[in-house]
């Protein structure tokens, strides 16, 4: 399994407009095969910058969904609103305590 987490740092007028576009399309993202897990997470101090955090059934299913065109539209409606580059990084679980 891995384990996807992006941090976006939004415009804070373009904020609204950032959880319409993810409201439109995170169920297909969820339905997309082989993803296993989609949160949808707020800095607690800083309300323009958002994470996703999503499970993926392996690195290939990951790879997949961003050469699709879901991703690809919705990516590129996303960054348009950016105040900042996204951080993104892919991990897998060692262990759980």
């Amino acid at each position: 399994m891995l384990i996807r987490i992006v941090r976006m740092t939004f415009r804070e007028d373009k904020v609204e407009e950032f959880l319409e576009i993810f409201n439109r399309s995170k169920h297909q993202i969820r339905a997309f095969e082989g993803c296993l897990h989609l949160e949808f997470l707020r800095d607690k101090n800083a309300p323009n910058i958002m994470l996703t955090y999503s499970h993926w059934a392996s690195e290939e299913h990951l790879n997949a969904y961003r050469d699709s065109e879901l991703f690809k539209t919705t990516w590129a409606a996303t960054k348009a609103l950016f105040a900042d580059k996204p951080v993104a990084f892919s991990s897998e679980r060692v262990e759980v305590v």
